[in-house]
């Protein structure tokens, strides 16, 4: 059901990858509530995903970019500007990896380098594509900039690893750039903390269909799914959240504010078992 909570609003989403992927059904609900958009996400995955399938369906221009690349988002910017017919009212921030995840590193075995890549793309990317859209005076007054988040950046969660750090650098980019943005051009900057949810990217993340399900057991409310997200998103761009800055929205069906669900206990009575080496030592890592 469409509520025109978007109309006549622009808007660029950074991230759609494949119709699993929240910044998809972003896209589909920013253009169902009314606002033109475009899309943008790095050439690879423009060729290797099924981007062009959506940017068909909802008619808007797909601009391939590395969001670690200021050039690349600069052009972003630029482009989205020519299409649209001028500022943009929302931007959504939905990317990121962590090869270390990727290579089954553990959090006390991490490779630097591959630690810098995952905070350039999860993180200061979100910084660079702020800066870029500031300087060009991209975004009209009131608009808004949402990025995804994860409560890994204030708890500890097995498999995780250098992610968690990652959105601990996005949510204090998203406080720091929030209030000068808020000042000079009343824009808003928020974070979403979103349930686990099984996009490409996190099911990359060890353990991923446990920590789904622990947190569903956990959550009075059970998961949010992505399409629950994506409406979420919504309202943060829409005018009803004109006040709402500097925010990390928890959208967790209540798992952030819980210590110890009955569900989630009978499950931890069943054992650790299959966890233990053969001395019957947990392995953490």
């Amino acid at each position: 059901m469409s509520y025109n909570l978007l109309k006549g609003k622009k808007g660029i989403i950074f991230g759609a990858l494949n119709e699993n992927s929240i910044a998809w059904k972003v896209a589909e609900r920013a253009v169902e509530e009314g606002a033109t958009i475009t899309l943008s996400n790095t050439p690879v995955a423009v060729r290797m995903g099924t981007v062009s399938e959506l940017s068909k369906k909802l008619h808007c221009e797909v601009i391939p970019a590395d969001a670690t690349n200021v050039e690349d988002l600069e052009n972003v910017f630029k482009r989205s500007m020519e299409i649209l017919g001028g500022q943009v009212d929302f931007v959504l921030h939905s990317i990121g990896m962590s090869p270390n995840v990727r290579k089954h590193r553990t959090y006390d075995d991490l490779d630097y380098t591959m630690l810098n890549t995952t905070l350039d793309i999860s993180a200061l990317s979100f910084h660079k594509m702020i800066q870029s859209a500031k300087k060009l005076n991209a975004i009209a007054d009131g608009g808004s900039i949402v990025a995804l988040s994860y409560v890994a950046a204030q708890r500890t969660f097995f498999g995780y690893n250098d992610m968690a750090d990652a959105k601990a650098l996005l949510e204090s980019i998203a406080r720091s750039f929030g209030y000068i943005y808020g000042r000079e051009h009343n824009v808003r900057i928020n974070t979403i903390s979103q349930s686990p949810t099984m996009t490409t990217a996190g099911s990359g993340v060890k353990g991923m269909d446990r920590l789904f399900d622990f947190a569903d057991r956990m959550s009075p409310l059970g998961n949010a799914s992505a399409a629950e997200c994506a409406d979420y998103c919504i309202v943060m761009f829409s005018d009803l959240t004109r006040k709402v800055t500097m925010q990390n929205l928890f959208h967790d069906g209540g798992f952030s504010n819980v210590g110890m669900s009955l569900r989630a206990m009978t499950t931890y009575e069943k054992g650790l078992e299959e966890f233990m080496d053969k001395d019957g030592k947990i392995i953490y890592g």
